[in-house]
């Protein structure tokens, strides 16, 4: 049958805006002239400035000390068995081949370091934002030298996060599947909930029918629920004799049927690329898998700006300012508490194009800073706490998201909040309270309906409600991370004591509970405590913030540029 000329028309259309938004990518974007913030260091500012400083030098020792932890994986031992004995490739040394440049986006590297069960390195997995053929794509990619790549709680979790990031930002996703399986003694965190193992197929076939692609490489253990990565992957590569896929192993087959088998026999390369059809490429070693991968998302429906030649790419350097003091300066500016803040604009000042600015409400709710900037050349509304998120503050903040939201402009959230509630001591403050609370509940609203992308950086305290305004993790800002002073806590320590109420008489018991919830406060409130438990997207350095923001923002920006996004019907199946 012939197409009906409505849906002729509305195809037509559909090339027609198309073809205007390519060309108008091609445009150069509006030049602004956003007042320049002139903010230098002043002495007054001196003493908490260098206090500050010394408290991000002993947190970057420790963002040090853990990062080099993390780069020997499960160790020296893990690593000899890994490559030596069973001939495989280290996960970083699989991105090398896959990406375009080893400078990739890397989420929550910390993850897995000081639960209850132990610390799991990266939480046995890399996960991450990176270029494939000039396109950016989500990688989920099991380090096996960290328990045999085998799913802890807190692997699932991360996994779960990185097809998030993919689903929020239409990113494709790239699965480097090696992994021995679930940790059975810990099965009840694993198998039963929503938000557990089940859940990463669930969002597979989401994905599939949002045309995101998927494409998994078996390079490898494939065992039990993992082996369906790949089979509802779109696409699928695996390597042979290092890759095997089936839902019970050679044990397994032994203890039920008596039948000695071998891996390859069982679930190897040959077999799933020659007999079950459950992989579509086969490959003789693991270069050549990713070579394979690399030319599967050079098949993908997107469209990216044309390449520019190098005086472009000069010409368009020199128009993105940068900054005009030294992002070195954000550690002396990173809060060692709320009482060590200066100005945010500082902050502001050291991270925009030009150190530009263009404030909105300037003189109204002056303890949220609201405003316009540009980061790396894309323009962003910046909401930036500067003190107590009060009633006028609030109502401000309300007004200028759903102002970007109607503009269609990316959101910056540079949170830093009140250690602790606002007391009730007499009726005139309750009345003020109660207005805060509607104020809140507004904005929180706000954000919460805003569907332009987000992006959240706690540069200092990260507390109570006020942090929920703010686009913490609740609100699913598209990004989320902390700087290593940051504090994330119902209330900081030292603050706790409101809290608690309690009768006259039981004063020592009352002093006795808050100095033990000041101390457990301590500990759980630091970044890298945040980290472990994936509550953010990554622990990075004040001064590395510019840049992780223009790779998110680009990595947001490339959603425009896939041609499939119709209406999703149903997943791709593979029969």
């Amino acid at each position: 049958m012939y197409p009906s000329f409505a849906r002729m028309a509305e195809q037509h259309q559909r090339c027609f805006f198309r073809h205007m938004s390519c060309t108008s990518n091609r445009r150069r974007a509006m030049r602004s002239s956003f007042p320049v913030l002139h903010l230098p260091l002043q002495a007054i500012h001196q003493h908490v400035y260098e206090a500050n400083l010394r408290n991000s030098t002993a947190c970057h020792n420790k963002y040090t000390e853990l990062r080099k932890k993390l780069t020997k994986g499960g160790g020296d031992n893990a690593i000899a068995r890994h490559t030596q004995r069973n001939k495989k490739l280290l996960v970083r040394d699989r991105l090398s081949l896959l990406l375009d440049d080893e400078d990739f986006l890397e989420l929550s590297p910390f993850a897995g370091l000081g639960l209850p069960y132990g610390d799991i390195p990266s939480a046995g997995c890399l996960t991450g934002v990176g270029k494939i053929n000039g396109l950016w794509c989500v990688f989920i990619a099991n380090d096996a030298t960290i328990k045999g790549g085998t799913a802890y709680p807190i692997t699932v979790k991360k996994q779960l996060r990185a097809q998030e990031v993919a689903i929020q930002n239409r990113l494709p996703c790239v699965y480097l599947v090696d992994s021995g399986g679930a940790f059975l003694p810990l099965q009840s965190e694993i198998f039963p909930d929503k938000n557990q193992g089940g859940r990463t197929f669930y969002n597979e076939a989401i994905m599939s029918a949002m045309k995101i692609p998927q494409v998994s490489v078996v390079c490898g253990s494939c065992t039990a629920g993992g082996a369906y990565i790949p089979t509802m992957a779109e696409e699928a590569v695996m390597v042979h004799r290092i890759g095997t896929m089936f839902l019970g192993g050679p044990p397994l087959v032994k203890a039920a049927t008596g039948e000695e088998v071998t891996p390859e026999d069982l679930g190897g390369a040959r077999l799933h690329a020659e007999v079950s059809g459950c992989v579509d490429h086969f490959a003789w070693e693991e270069k050549e898998a990713f070579e394979y991968t690399r030319n599967i998302i050079s098949t993908l429906n997107f469209t990216l700006p044309e390449e520019e030649d190098d005086e472009e790419k000069t010409k368009r350097k020199k128009e993105e300012e940068k900054p005009l003091y030294s992002s070195e300066e954000l550690l002396g500016l990173a809060p060692r508490s709320y009482n060590h803040s200066l100005d945010v604009k500082m902050v502001i000042s050291r991270l925009t194009d030009g150190s530009r600015f263009q404030e909105f409400k300037a003189c109204f709710g002056t303890t949220l800073i609201t405003g316009f900037a540009k980061i790396h050349g894309h323009l962003v509304g910046i909401v930036a706490n500067n003190g107590q998120l009060s009633y006028k503050s609030a109502l401000k903040g309300s007004h200028f998201v759903q102002l970007c939201d109607q503009r269609d402009v990316p959101l910056l959230f540079l949170q830093n909040t009140a250690p602790s509630a606002a007391l009730t001591l007499s009726s005139t403050q309750a009345e003020m309270n109660s207005n805060c609370l509607k104020a809140q509940g507004s904005m929180m609203s706000a954000v919460a309906c805003a569907s332009v992308p987000k992006i959240t950086v706690v540069i200092g305290g990260c507390h109570g409600a006020d942090s929920y305004a703010m686009c913490g993790r609740s609100f699913d800002p598209n990004f989320l991370f902390v700087w290593p002073n940051a504090r994330v806590s119902l209330a900081a320590a030292g603050h706790v004591g409101a809290l608690l109420h309690c009768h006259s008489d039981q004063e020592e018991e009352r002093r006795n509970m808050e100095n033990h919830l000041n101390r457990t406060f301590e500990e759980e409130s630091s970044a890298f405590f945040s980290s472990g438990r994936l509550w953010d997207d990554g622990v990075i350095l004040p001064q590395d913030t510019r840049r992780v923001l223009g790779d998110c923002l680009n990595i947001i920006q490339q959603q425009q540029y896939q041609l499939s996004t119709e209406k999703p019907r149903s997943p791709l199946l593979r029969i």
